[in-house]
């Protein structure tokens, strides 16, 4: 099984844990990304593909906000929880499970927005495999339409090659949950390791291990400039959402 699809299947059932309050993110998100698509021309008439929907943090908050949402996902058991919490939420979604260097073989239609949130391009281990993954999304575009998606900030990341990123500590009702990342460097890629600690009555630790190409903001435009499309990037001073964002226009 494809490495990011197992991390995805075995994370799944904890994904929501890595955020103080997951519900009020998905609205904080939607907001954002609202913003986002009004700025460049698009009102929620417009067909959205949450190309790496996960858990449905964006696809569920921006179906709240009336847009038409369409959802697609590698792991089976990312897309089985996203489908309960839309359900749950009375989020109208229609889900579909696809690898996002294929979107034609799941998606016969095509879309004004796809968006793939959160670091899920840097999963791409190869240039080819990137390249693939952008090819694919940018086919699945309307004329005119927009991709967006949001990138860690390789730029200043590879310079340092950070060995963790800092832990978030989250008060919950019997105590206290700690999550963190490791990073163990080889050239451009990283292996990451996330743990997910539930300090309460029984002290409880979970581990998910994963693997990413950190490459730089200049490659990926340079890919989305020989598809056809506008690119520019906003950063979180401007969003405040907390990763530097691409917009890549296509005509």
């Amino acid at each position: 099984m494809d490495i990011v699809q197992t991390f995805y299947d075995n994370l799944a059932s904890d994904y929501d844990k890595l955020f103080a309050d997951w519900d009020a993110t998905t609205k904080e998100h939607a907001l954002i990304l609202d913003k986002i698509f009004v700025a460049n021309g698009f009102d929620k008439s417009r067909k959205i593909l949450d190309c790496a929907c996960g858990i449905g943090t964006q696809a569920i908050g921006l179906a709240k906000l009336g847009y038409n949402v369409t959802a697609s996902d590698i792991s089976e058991a990312e897309l089985d929880e996203a489908k309960r919490r839309a359900k749950e939420r009375d989020a109208k979604i229609d889900f579909k499970k696809a690898d996002f260097r294929n979107l034609s073989n799941a998606h016969s239609k095509k879309f004004d927005i796809i968006i793939a949130m959160d670091n899920a391009l840097p999963h791409m281990l190869t240039y080819h495999d990137l390249k693939s993954a952008i090819d694919s999304i940018i086919n699945q575009l309307e004329s005119g339409g927009v991709f967006v998606a949001s990138i860690r900030d390789y730029d200043s990341l590879i310079e340092t090659k950070p060995p963790y990123s800092p832990p978030y500590i989250h008060k919950t009702q019997n105590g206290k949950r700690v999550s963190f990342q490791t990073w163990d460097w080889r050239d451009n890629h990283y292996k990451l390791t996330q743990y997910i600690i539930d300090d309460e009555s029984d002290l409880n630790v979970n581990k998910f291990e994963c693997e990413y190409r950190a490459f730089k903001r200049e490659e990926l435009t340079e890919m989305l400039l020989s598809t056809g499309c506008e690119v520019k990037w906003i950063f979180p001073d401007k969003t405040l959402f907390y990763q530097p964002i691409v917009v890549a226009k296509y005509y």
